[in-house]
């Protein structure tokens, strides 16, 4: 592991790997380095926070919203009698 704190340190300080944000405490794929947290994975961790979770968070898992739908009785009856069509 040392190997790896050592190489993120030298990315780091060419400017390369960027701080990790306050969302990414709690990911398995946090490098520590010089006192500073890096993603071992993504150089630039703010921008994959911005459209919402990181993809590659492995402390959050993205919500499924189910919605129910409203099915029309009628429609409904129909289609499961097959309705053929006349030519």
């Amino acid at each position: 592991m040392a190997g790896n704190a050592q190489t993120a340190s030298e990315l780091q300080s060419s400017g390369f790997f960027h701080p990790i944000i306050d969302k990414c405490e709690g990911c398995e794929r946090i490098v520590e380095a010089n006192n500073n947290k890096f993603c071992q994975t993504y150089a630039f961790p703010e921008a994959k926070w911005r459209l919402g979770i990181c993809n590659f968070a492995t402390h959050k898992k993205p919500e499924i919203v189910v919605s129910t739908i409203k099915v029309n009785p009628l429609k409904a009856a129909k289609r499961a009698s097959g309705g053929k069509k006349k030519k």
